[in-house]
C-alpha cells in the first residue's frame, strides 16, 4: 500500500475547525494549489465534508471542480493555511487557503499567478519556435537589471542565432511590456556574447495590441527586428503587423483665448506672493503655487479649494488669503521638506520652475505661450508632466518633467510625442488655434525629457539606444537643488553617455528571420 502522509498529530475535526475558521476570518479568501491558477472562494463555491475520519475539501468555478482529500493542516497564519493533501496513487501534495486581503496572501497569489503564466507563456514560444532551443525562461524578479516579475521573459538558441521574448499576461499593461522588453533585449545582448540576439518576440493579449504597435513603429528597424503576436483565451497566437493596428486614440480640443484676468474684487489674491497664473486652453485660468492649485478663474467666476472646489464669496476672502500664505510658506524651497504640502506633487512644482525658466531648458523656446496636457490621454494620471513649446523656429518642442526615477519615462514620453506629431502632420494646432500668430514648421518635433540629473532611471540610456534615428531627444539634467534654483547640470543627445560611461549594448549588422508560425 502507498504510505499515508505523515500527520503532526492534528484531528481530522480539528483540522476542519481550523479550515473553517481561516475561511470565515478571511476578507478575500482563495484557493491556491501549486501550478494551478487561483481559485476565488465564497460561501457558495467550496464544502468542507468529514466522514468516519476522512476530511474533504471540495471547491469548484464554471470550469473547474477540485476535489481534494485533506491530511493535515501544516502551516498556519493570518495570510495562509498550508494544507497536506493526498493526490492519486497516495502521493503527498499541498494546496494553501489565502487572504488576498493580506498581503503576504496578496503576495503568494499573484506569484502563483505569474508560474501559471509562465507555463503557459512556454507553449506559446513551442509553437512559435518549434526548432529553436529554450535556454532560458523566468517570471523572477532581476531588480538589478530592472526586469519586472510581471512579464515572463525568454531565451531562445538556434545555433549562433538567438531571440529574446517577453509576454504580458491579460491583467497587465500591454504598454509597459514595451519597456521590459528592450530591457531585456539589451541585458542578454550584453550577457550572451557568443550568440548574435537578433530579435525580440513580445506576446500581448488580444485587443491590446495598439499600445504596443505604436511604440514599436517609432523603433529602429536596423537595431533589431520586433515581432508583435497576440494570444487569445485558447491560446490561439496571430502575428500582427504594427503599421495596421497601431490605431490612435487621441484628440485635441481648440483653444480658446483667456478672458481678462483682474477678477475684480479678487486682485489682492491673485497679486499675493508666490501665485502663479496658467493660462489653459480651454480659456481658463488655473491659479497655483508652486505648482499646487487653490483656484480657478473660468467665465469670469472665481473657483477656490484644494480639492473640491466652490464659488468664491467676498466673505471668504480671508480664508483663501490664509491659503495661499500658507501654501507660500509649505512650498517654500528653505522650508520643512517633512511638510506634506512640500513633499506633494513635486512634478507639479518642477513644471512651475520648467515654465518660468523655459530658456534654461532650451534656448531656443519662445517663453509664450506653453500648453500644458494637450492633446489630452483618455484617462488616469501618467505621473508625467507634458507642456507643448514652441521654439524661435516655429519647431514644436515636447517637453516631458519627472522629479524622480521612472523607468517608464522614455517610453511614456514617446507616446506623447506620437500624439502631437500625428496632429501636426494634420495641421490642427493651427486650425485649432494653438500657438496664434506662429508659423509652425512641419518637422517632427523635438522631444525634451527633463528631470534632477541624478535621477534618470539606469535604463534610460538603453531605452532611447532603439528609437528610430528620426525621433531627436534630448535630456536635460537639472540640479538637486531645482527647487531654488533651475540649473542645467547636463544636455545629452538620445542615448549619449558621460564619457566615463560604457554604452554596453552590442548591435546586430544582419537579421537572422526565424520561422516563426
Amino acid at each position: 500500500m502507498p504510505a499515508r502522509p505523515r500527520a503532526s498529530g492534528r484531528s481530522a475535526e480539528a483540522a476542519r475547525d481550523a479550515i473553517e475558521a481561516f475561511l470565515q476570518s478571511a476578507r478575500q479568501p482563495a484557493l491556491l494549489e501549486p501550478g494551478e491558477e487561483l481559485l476565488a472562494l465564497t460561501s457558495e463555491n467550496y464544502e468542507l465534508s468529514l466522514r468516519a475520519d476522512r476530511l474533504t475539501l471540495q471547491a469548484w468555478d464554471r470550469t473547474r471542480n477540485l476535489t481534494r482529500r485533506v491530511m493535515d493542516v501544516r502551516q498556519d497564519s493570518a495570510a495562509r493555511l498550508e494544507l497536506a493533501i493526498q493526490r492519486f496513487g497516495g502521493r503527498e501534495g499541498q494546496v494553501f487557503l489565502l487572504d488576498l486581503s493580506r498581503r503576504a496572501g496578496a503576495e503568494m497569489g499573484r506569484r502563483s499567478g505569474r508560474l501559471v503564466f509562465r507555463e503557459r507563456f512556454r507553449i506559446f514560444l513551442r509553437r512559435q519556435f518549434p526548432e529553436w532551443t529554450l535556454a532560458e525562461l523566468s517570471a523572477e524578479p532581476d531588480l538589478e537589471h530592472s526586469l519586472s516579475p510581471s512579464f515572463p521573459r525568454a531565451f531562445l538558441k538556434h545555433g549562433q542565432h538567438a531571440w529574446a521574448a517577453i509576454a504580458c499576461p491579460v491583467e497587465g499593461d500591454a504598454a509597459a511590456v514595451v519597456t521590459f522588453a528592450l530591457i531585456w533585449l539589451s541585458y542578454l545582448r550584453a550577457r550572451e556574447r557568443r550568440v548574435t540576439v537578433e530579435g525580440l518576440a513580445i506576446y500581448v493579449p488580444q485587443r491590446s495590441e495598439s499600445a504596443p504597435s505604436l511604440r514599436l513603429l517609432c523603433l529602429n528597424p536596423s537595431a533589431a527586428r520586433f515581432e508583435l503576436f497576440t494570444y487569445d483565451e485558447h491560446d490561439e497566437i496571430v502575428r500582427i503587423d504594427a503599421r495596421d493596428h497601431g490605431n490612435l486614440d487621441t484628440r485635441l480640443e481648440p483653444c480658446r483665448r483667456s478672458a481678462a484676468d483682474d477678477a475684480g474684487r479678487w486682485r489682492d489674491i491673485l497679486e499675493l506672493p508666490g501665485v502663479e497664473r496658467v493660462y489653459r486652453h480651454d480659456g481658463s485660468t488655473s491659479l497655483r503655487v508652486r505648482g499646487i492649485e487653490f483656484g480657478e478663474l473660468r467665465d469670469g467666476v472665481f473657483y477656490f479649494g484644494m480639492g473640491q472646489k466652490e464659488i468664491a464669496r467676498d466673505y471668504r476672502l480671508s480664508e483663501i488669503q490664509r491659503l495661499v500664505e500658507e501654501l507660500d510658506r509649505a512650498r517654500n524651497p528653505l522650508s520643512d521638506s517633512a511638510n506634506s504640502l512640500y513633499r506633494q506633487y513635486p512634478e507639479a512644482w518642477l513644471e512651475s520652475q520648467a515654465r518660468a525658466h523655459i530658456v534654461t531648458i532650451d534656448a531656443s523656446l519662445q517663453e509664450t505661450p506653453i500648453y500644458g496636457q494637450v492633446p489630452a490621454f483618455a484617462g488616469g494620471d501618467r505621473g508625467i508632466m507634458d507642456l507643448l513649446a514652441v521654439d524661435r523656429t516655429g519647431r514644436l518642442a515636447v517637453i516631458e518633467l519627472k522629479a524622480s526615477q521612472d523607468v517608464h519615462l522614455p517610453m511614456q514620453a514617446l507616446d506623447y510625442w506620437i500624439r502631437v506629431k500625428w496632429h501636426l502632420d494634420r495641421g490642427e494646432f493651427t486650425s485649432a488655434g494653438y500657438f496664434p500668430g506662429v508659423q509652425l514648421r512641419t518637422e517632427a518635433p523635438k522631444l525634451l525629457l527633463v528631470g534632477p540629473a541624478l535621477e534618470f532611471h539606469p535604463a534610460t540610456e538603453t531605452l532611447l539606444d532603439y528609437f528610430s534615428p528620426e525621433i531627436e531627444v534630448e535630456r536635460v539634467g537639472v540640479a538637486a537643488d531645482w527647487r531654488t534654483q533651475l540649473r542645467t547640470m547636463f544636455r545629452l543627445r538620445a542615448a549619449e553617455r558621460p564619457a566615463f560611461v560604457s554604452a554596453g549594448t552590442s548591435r546586430v549588422n544582419a537579421p537572422f528571420t526565424p520561422e516563426l508560425k
